[in-house]
Protein backbone atom coordinates (compact mmCIF):
# COMPACT_ATOMS: atom_id res chain seq x y z
CA UNK A 1 0.00 0.00 0.00
CA UNK A 2 1.36 3.56 -1.11
CA UNK A 3 0.06 6.68 0.19
CA UNK A 4 0.77 10.10 -0.16
CA UNK A 5 0.10 13.05 2.34
CA UNK A 6 -0.29 16.81 1.02
CA UNK A 7 1.56 19.14 3.94
CA UNK A 8 4.01 18.93 6.09
CA UNK A 9 2.82 20.70 9.29
CA UNK A 10 1.52 19.33 12.54
CA UNK A 11 -1.12 17.35 11.20
CA UNK A 12 0.30 16.57 7.98
CA UNK A 13 2.71 14.85 9.79
CA UNK A 14 0.87 13.38 12.52
CA UNK A 15 -1.23 11.60 9.62
CA UNK A 16 2.01 10.49 7.92
CA UNK A 17 3.33 8.90 11.26
CA UNK A 18 0.25 7.25 11.42
CA UNK A 19 -0.29 5.94 7.91
CA UNK A 20 3.25 4.69 7.91
CA UNK A 21 2.99 2.80 11.29
CA UNK A 22 -0.29 0.55 10.03
CA UNK A 23 -0.62 -2.81 8.79
CA UNK A 24 0.30 -3.45 4.88
CA UNK A 25 1.13 0.54 4.10
CA UNK A 26 4.80 -0.18 2.80
CA UNK A 27 5.32 3.54 1.96
CA UNK A 28 4.54 7.06 2.63
CA UNK A 29 5.32 9.91 0.88
CA UNK A 30 5.24 12.96 2.31
CA UNK A 31 5.12 16.40 0.17
CA UNK A 32 5.21 20.05 0.57
CA UNK A 33 6.19 23.48 -0.87
CA UNK A 34 9.21 23.40 1.53
CA UNK A 35 11.12 20.79 0.80
CA UNK A 36 13.37 20.86 4.04
CA UNK A 37 9.73 21.31 6.19
CA UNK A 38 8.88 17.93 4.68
CA UNK A 39 12.22 16.67 5.31
CA UNK A 40 12.08 17.68 8.82
CA UNK A 41 8.61 16.01 9.06
CA UNK A 42 9.80 12.77 7.52
CA UNK A 43 12.29 12.56 10.09
CA UNK A 44 10.40 13.67 12.68
CA UNK A 45 7.64 10.59 12.22
CA UNK A 46 10.67 7.83 12.96
CA UNK A 47 9.45 5.74 10.10
CA UNK A 48 11.77 4.28 7.99
CA UNK A 49 8.83 3.77 5.28
CA UNK A 50 8.20 7.90 4.91
CA UNK A 51 10.03 9.86 2.70
CA UNK A 52 9.60 13.70 1.71
CA UNK A 53 9.40 15.11 -1.88
CA UNK A 54 8.69 18.75 -3.00
CA UNK A 55 5.34 19.36 -4.29
CA UNK A 56 3.67 22.89 -5.01
CA UNK A 57 -0.57 22.19 -3.85
CA UNK A 58 -1.40 25.44 -5.93
CA UNK A 59 0.25 24.12 -9.29
CA UNK A 60 -1.73 21.54 -10.59
CA UNK A 61 1.09 20.69 -12.92
CA UNK A 62 3.79 19.81 -9.42
CA UNK A 63 0.64 17.71 -8.19
CA UNK A 64 -0.41 16.07 -11.46
CA UNK A 65 3.86 14.85 -11.82
CA UNK A 66 3.37 13.70 -7.86
CA UNK A 67 0.44 11.49 -8.30
CA UNK A 68 1.32 10.06 -11.72
CA UNK A 69 3.99 8.43 -9.85
CA UNK A 70 1.19 5.54 -8.39
CA UNK A 71 -0.31 5.78 -5.26
CA UNK A 72 -3.32 4.05 -3.67
CA UNK A 73 -4.48 7.06 -1.54
CA UNK A 74 -3.49 10.70 -0.95
CA UNK A 75 -4.57 13.20 1.80
CA UNK A 76 -5.09 16.32 1.82
CA UNK A 77 -3.22 18.08 5.01
CA UNK A 78 -2.99 21.57 3.45
CA UNK A 79 -5.46 24.39 3.31
CA UNK A 80 -8.49 24.20 2.13
CA UNK A 81 -8.62 26.52 -0.68
CA UNK A 82 -6.23 23.70 -2.09
CA UNK A 83 -8.65 20.51 -1.81
CA UNK A 84 -11.00 20.70 -4.32
CA UNK A 85 -8.48 20.94 -7.16
CA UNK A 86 -6.13 18.42 -5.09
CA UNK A 87 -9.52 15.80 -5.97
CA UNK A 88 -9.92 16.59 -9.04
CA UNK A 89 -6.21 15.77 -9.51
CA UNK A 90 -6.64 12.40 -7.88
CA UNK A 91 -9.46 11.52 -9.66
CA UNK A 92 -7.79 12.37 -13.12
CA UNK A 93 -4.73 10.23 -11.80
CA UNK A 94 -7.75 7.00 -10.65
CA UNK A 95 -6.31 7.73 -7.07
CA UNK A 96 -8.65 7.62 -3.97
CA UNK A 97 -8.73 10.80 -1.72
CA UNK A 98 -9.69 12.28 1.45
CA UNK A 99 -9.07 15.71 3.30
CA UNK A 100 -9.13 17.92 6.32
CA UNK A 101 -12.05 19.94 5.24
CA UNK A 102 -12.78 22.81 6.74
CA UNK A 103 -14.97 25.12 4.48
CA UNK A 104 -18.70 24.21 3.63
CA UNK A 105 -18.18 25.83 0.10
CA UNK A 106 -15.44 24.12 -0.76
CA UNK A 107 -16.99 20.62 -0.08
CA UNK A 108 -19.96 21.58 -1.79
CA UNK A 109 -17.25 21.47 -4.85
CA UNK A 110 -15.72 18.47 -4.04
CA UNK A 111 -18.75 16.65 -3.87
CA UNK A 112 -19.99 17.86 -7.05
CA UNK A 113 -17.01 15.88 -8.21
CA UNK A 114 -18.99 12.68 -7.64
CA UNK A 115 -19.73 11.35 -11.50
CA UNK A 116 -16.21 11.95 -12.20
CA UNK A 117 -15.14 10.13 -9.50
CA UNK A 118 -17.40 6.86 -10.45
CA UNK A 119 -15.98 7.08 -13.50
CA UNK A 120 -13.03 6.52 -12.69
CA UNK A 121 -13.46 3.48 -9.71
CA UNK A 122 -12.48 5.88 -7.01
CA UNK A 123 -13.74 7.50 -3.80
CA UNK A 124 -13.48 11.12 -2.81
CA UNK A 125 -14.06 11.57 0.88
CA UNK A 126 -14.00 15.35 2.20
CA UNK A 127 -14.01 16.51 6.08
CA UNK A 128 -12.11 14.20 7.41
CA UNK A 129 -10.83 15.63 10.52
CA UNK A 130 -12.19 16.14 14.24
CA UNK A 131 -15.31 18.05 14.25
CA UNK A 132 -16.02 18.55 10.83
CA UNK A 133 -14.79 14.20 10.21
CA UNK A 134 -14.94 11.96 12.80
CA UNK A 135 -18.10 13.30 14.79
CA UNK A 136 -19.89 12.36 11.08
CA UNK A 137 -19.32 8.46 10.93
CA UNK A 138 -19.59 8.39 14.78
CA UNK A 139 -23.69 10.31 14.44
CA UNK A 140 -24.29 7.94 11.99
CA UNK A 141 -23.21 5.35 14.66
CA UNK A 142 -25.68 6.69 17.21
CA UNK A 143 -28.50 7.07 14.97
CA UNK A 144 -28.55 3.52 13.81
CA UNK A 145 -28.09 2.27 17.09
CA UNK A 146 -31.22 4.03 18.08
CA UNK A 147 -33.14 2.79 14.79
CA UNK A 148 -32.70 4.63 12.32
CA UNK A 149 -34.47 7.82 13.23
CA UNK A 150 -34.37 9.59 16.04
CA UNK A 151 -35.55 13.21 17.85
CA UNK A 152 -32.78 14.11 18.71
CA UNK A 153 -28.71 14.03 17.82
CA UNK A 154 -26.24 16.30 19.37
CA UNK A 155 -22.73 16.92 18.34
CA UNK A 156 -20.81 18.27 21.46
CA UNK A 157 -16.92 18.76 20.52
CA UNK A 158 -14.24 20.66 22.22
CA UNK A 159 -10.28 21.61 22.42
CA UNK A 160 -9.49 22.84 25.67
CA UNK A 161 -6.63 23.24 27.72
CA UNK A 162 -5.65 21.14 30.49
CA UNK A 163 -5.16 24.51 33.07
CA UNK A 164 -6.74 26.95 31.68
CA UNK A 165 -6.49 30.79 32.42
CA UNK A 166 -8.54 33.58 32.53
CA UNK A 167 -9.83 35.77 31.11
CA UNK A 168 -10.70 33.43 27.98
CA UNK A 169 -9.63 30.55 29.58
CA UNK A 170 -8.53 28.72 26.11
CA UNK A 171 -5.09 28.07 24.25
CA UNK A 172 -5.02 28.04 20.46
CA UNK A 173 -5.11 24.20 19.37
CA UNK A 174 -5.40 24.91 15.61
CA UNK A 175 -5.35 28.12 13.02
CA UNK A 176 -6.67 31.20 14.64
CA UNK A 177 -7.98 32.35 11.23
CA UNK A 178 -9.98 29.01 11.79
CA UNK A 179 -11.23 29.47 15.21
CA UNK A 180 -12.49 32.89 14.54
CA UNK A 181 -14.40 31.75 11.12
CA UNK A 182 -16.36 28.76 13.51
CA UNK A 183 -17.01 31.68 15.30
CA UNK A 184 -18.41 34.47 13.33
CA UNK A 185 -20.18 32.59 10.71
CA UNK A 186 -23.89 30.89 10.56
CA UNK A 187 -23.77 27.36 11.24
CA UNK A 188 -26.74 25.06 9.89
CA UNK A 189 -29.21 22.76 11.99
CA UNK A 190 -32.10 21.00 11.62
CA UNK A 191 -35.25 22.03 14.06
CA UNK A 192 -38.69 20.29 13.61
CA UNK A 193 -37.34 18.03 10.35
CA UNK A 194 -36.24 21.56 8.69
CA UNK A 195 -32.63 22.66 8.18
CA UNK A 196 -31.90 26.22 9.83
CA UNK A 197 -29.58 28.74 9.93
CA UNK A 198 -28.50 29.71 13.51
CA UNK A 199 -26.15 32.80 14.72
CA UNK A 200 -22.96 31.78 16.30
CA UNK A 201 -22.24 31.94 19.85
CA UNK A 202 -26.00 31.84 20.89
CA UNK A 203 -28.11 28.91 22.77
CA UNK A 204 -25.53 28.66 25.37
CA UNK A 205 -26.19 25.65 27.28
CA UNK A 206 -24.38 24.10 30.41
CA UNK A 207 -22.68 20.14 30.01
CA UNK A 208 -20.72 18.36 32.08
CA UNK A 209 -17.92 15.60 32.03
CA UNK A 210 -16.25 14.02 34.33
CA UNK A 211 -13.75 15.25 36.70
CA UNK A 212 -11.68 17.44 36.72
CA UNK A 213 -13.58 19.05 34.30
CA UNK A 214 -16.86 19.16 35.98
CA UNK A 215 -19.76 21.89 34.48
CA UNK A 216 -18.75 23.32 31.12
CA UNK A 217 -20.68 25.20 28.82
CA UNK A 218 -21.28 24.63 24.84
CA UNK A 219 -22.48 26.98 22.25
CA UNK A 220 -23.14 27.51 18.44
CA UNK A 221 -20.71 27.59 16.47
CA UNK A 222 -20.39 26.97 12.24
CA UNK A 223 -18.78 24.25 10.34
CA UNK A 224 -18.55 21.23 12.78
CA UNK A 225 -21.98 19.61 11.59
CA UNK A 226 -21.01 19.85 8.07
CA UNK A 227 -23.08 17.70 5.87
CA UNK A 228 -25.02 16.24 8.56
CA UNK A 229 -28.30 18.39 8.03
CA UNK A 230 -28.27 17.82 4.74
CA UNK A 231 -28.05 13.94 4.79
CA UNK A 232 -30.05 13.28 8.32
CA UNK A 233 -33.02 15.33 6.78
CA UNK A 234 -36.40 12.95 7.37
CA UNK A 235 -34.23 10.62 9.69
CA UNK A 236 -33.26 13.52 12.90
CA UNK A 237 -35.89 16.03 13.84
CA UNK A 238 -33.80 18.06 15.46
CA UNK A 239 -29.51 18.18 15.18
CA UNK A 240 -26.78 20.41 16.13
CA UNK A 241 -23.68 21.03 16.64
CA UNK A 242 -21.70 22.92 19.46
CA UNK A 243 -18.76 23.45 21.13
CA UNK A 244 -17.65 22.92 24.04
CA UNK A 245 -15.63 25.55 26.30
CA UNK A 246 -14.44 26.21 29.98
CA UNK A 247 -17.53 29.32 31.23
CA UNK A 248 -17.64 32.49 30.21
CA UNK A 249 -15.82 32.16 27.04
CA UNK A 250 -18.79 32.62 24.64
CA UNK A 251 -19.83 35.82 26.21
CA UNK A 252 -16.13 36.87 26.08
CA UNK A 253 -15.92 36.19 22.68
CA UNK A 254 -18.64 37.65 21.75
CA UNK A 255 -17.92 41.11 23.05
CA UNK A 256 -14.79 40.46 21.31
CA UNK A 257 -16.63 40.43 18.02
CA UNK A 258 -19.28 42.45 19.42
CA UNK A 259 -16.60 45.39 18.64
CA UNK A 260 -15.99 44.03 15.08
CA UNK A 261 -12.59 42.53 15.18
CA UNK A 262 -13.71 40.03 13.00
CA UNK A 263 -14.16 41.95 10.33
CA UNK A 264 -12.62 41.55 6.79
CA UNK A 265 -12.62 45.25 5.89
CA UNK A 266 -9.85 47.50 6.67
CA UNK A 267 -10.65 50.20 8.93
CA UNK A 268 -8.17 52.86 10.74
CA UNK A 269 -7.72 56.87 11.24
CA UNK A 270 -6.04 58.44 8.47
CA UNK A 271 -3.29 56.53 6.54
CA UNK A 272 -3.37 54.09 9.24
CA UNK A 273 -5.59 51.06 7.99
CA UNK A 274 -5.99 47.34 9.37
CA UNK A 275 -8.35 44.61 8.85
CA UNK A 276 -9.68 44.01 11.95
CA UNK A 277 -9.46 40.01 11.72
CA UNK A 278 -6.21 39.76 10.79
CA UNK A 279 -5.15 41.92 13.79
CA UNK A 280 -7.07 39.46 16.23
CA UNK A 281 -5.86 36.71 14.59
CA UNK A 282 -2.29 37.93 15.38
CA UNK A 283 -3.40 38.88 19.03
CA UNK A 284 -5.10 35.14 19.83
CA UNK A 285 -1.66 33.74 18.08
CA UNK A 286 0.33 35.87 20.97
CA UNK A 287 -1.79 35.49 24.03
CA UNK A 288 -3.24 31.87 23.47
CA UNK A 289 -0.13 30.19 22.36
CA UNK A 290 1.30 28.65 25.56
CA UNK A 291 2.80 25.09 26.69
CA UNK A 292 -0.19 23.49 28.70
CA UNK A 293 -1.25 20.21 27.02
CA UNK A 294 -4.45 20.13 25.83
CA UNK A 295 -7.58 18.17 25.33
CA UNK A 296 -10.37 16.81 23.26
CA UNK A 297 -13.29 16.54 24.70
CA UNK A 298 -16.65 14.70 22.27
CA UNK A 299 -19.72 14.17 22.98
CA UNK A 300 -22.54 12.40 20.62
CA UNK A 301 -26.14 11.42 21.35
CA UNK A 302 -29.04 10.19 19.90
CA UNK A 303 -32.27 10.10 21.48
CA UNK A 304 -35.65 8.13 20.01
CA UNK A 305 -38.60 8.17 22.43
CA UNK A 306 -36.23 9.41 25.16
CA UNK A 307 -33.48 6.86 24.99
CA UNK A 308 -30.85 6.62 23.06
CA UNK A 309 -27.34 6.38 23.01
CA UNK A 310 -23.96 8.36 23.89
CA UNK A 311 -20.31 8.30 22.61
CA UNK A 312 -18.17 9.77 24.82
CA UNK A 313 -13.99 10.49 24.40
CA UNK A 314 -11.91 12.08 26.87
CA UNK A 315 -8.25 12.42 25.22
CA UNK A 316 -5.02 13.85 26.07
CA UNK A 317 -3.15 13.01 22.87
CA UNK A 318 0.19 11.24 23.07
CA UNK A 319 2.64 13.65 24.45
CA UNK A 320 5.40 11.18 24.24
CA UNK A 321 5.35 11.41 20.90
CA UNK A 322 5.10 15.48 20.97
CA UNK A 323 1.24 14.89 19.68
CA UNK A 324 -1.18 16.74 21.07
CA UNK A 325 -5.15 15.89 21.79
CA UNK A 326 -6.29 18.03 18.84
CA UNK A 327 -3.32 16.96 16.58
CA UNK A 328 -4.33 13.07 17.65
CA UNK A 329 -7.69 13.20 17.12
CA UNK A 330 -8.13 15.29 13.81
CA UNK A 331 -5.20 13.52 11.60
CA UNK A 332 -5.38 10.11 12.99
CA UNK A 333 -8.94 9.75 12.10
CA UNK A 334 -7.94 11.09 8.52
CA UNK A 335 -5.36 8.65 8.30
CA UNK A 336 -8.10 6.07 9.06
CA UNK A 337 -10.29 7.04 6.49
CA UNK A 338 -7.36 7.07 4.32
CA UNK A 339 -5.98 3.56 5.21
CA UNK A 340 -9.97 2.29 4.67
CA UNK A 341 -9.70 3.81 1.26
CA UNK A 342 -6.34 1.91 0.19
CA UNK A 343 -7.49 -1.27 2.07
CA UNK A 344 -10.89 -1.57 -0.14
CA UNK A 345 -12.66 -1.08 3.34
CA UNK A 346 -14.81 1.83 1.45
CA UNK A 347 -16.71 0.10 -1.07
CA UNK A 348 -18.64 2.85 -2.70
CA UNK A 349 -17.16 4.94 -5.36
CA UNK A 350 -18.32 8.41 -6.30
CA UNK A 351 -17.42 11.48 -4.36
CA UNK A 352 -19.57 11.14 -1.35
CA UNK A 353 -19.80 12.52 2.71
CA UNK A 354 -18.62 10.12 5.50
CA UNK A 355 -21.85 9.19 7.02
CA UNK A 356 -22.74 7.85 3.37
CA UNK A 357 -20.01 5.61 2.35
CA UNK A 358 -17.83 4.68 5.38
CA UNK A 359 -18.90 1.62 7.47
CA UNK A 360 -19.26 3.50 11.09
CA UNK A 361 -18.94 0.24 13.20
CA UNK A 362 -15.21 -0.15 11.41
CA UNK A 363 -14.17 3.57 11.72
CA UNK A 364 -14.79 3.43 15.42
CA UNK A 365 -12.82 0.23 15.35
CA UNK A 366 -9.97 1.65 13.16
CA UNK A 367 -9.93 4.36 15.69
CA UNK A 368 -9.81 2.22 18.54
CA UNK A 369 -6.59 0.64 16.99
CA UNK A 370 -4.73 3.98 16.92
CA UNK A 371 -5.57 4.75 20.86
CA UNK A 372 -9.04 6.69 20.71
CA UNK A 373 -11.57 5.25 22.25
CA UNK A 374 -15.06 6.07 22.40
CA UNK A 375 -17.48 4.79 25.43
CA UNK A 376 -20.77 3.73 24.88
CA UNK A 377 -23.52 4.35 26.80
CA UNK A 378 -27.22 3.85 27.20
CA UNK A 379 -29.01 7.31 27.92
CA UNK A 380 -33.17 8.76 28.85
CA UNK A 381 -34.43 11.85 28.96
CA UNK A 382 -32.58 15.31 26.93
CA UNK A 383 -29.62 14.86 25.02
CA UNK A 384 -26.86 17.27 25.45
Amino acid sequence: MKALVFGAGMMGRAIAYDLARTENVGEVVLGDISLKAAREAARWTGRENVSAVKVDAGRRESVRGLLRKGFDVAVGAVSYRFNEALAGEAIRACTSFCDLGGNNDVVERELALDGKARAAGVTVVPDCGLAPGMVQPVAARALKLVGGEADELRIRVGGLPVHPRPPLNYKLVFSPDGLINEYDEPAVALRGGRRVTLEPLTETEEIDFPPPFGRLEAFVTSGGASTLPWTMAGNVRELDYKTIRYPGHCAAMKAILWLGLGGTRPVGSGATKVVPRELLSELLRRKLTDDDRDVVLVRVTALKDGKGQMFQLVDYGEPQKGISAMMKTTAFPASAVAWMLAAGRIEKKGALPQELCIPPADFIAQLEHRGIWLSRSSISGPGQ
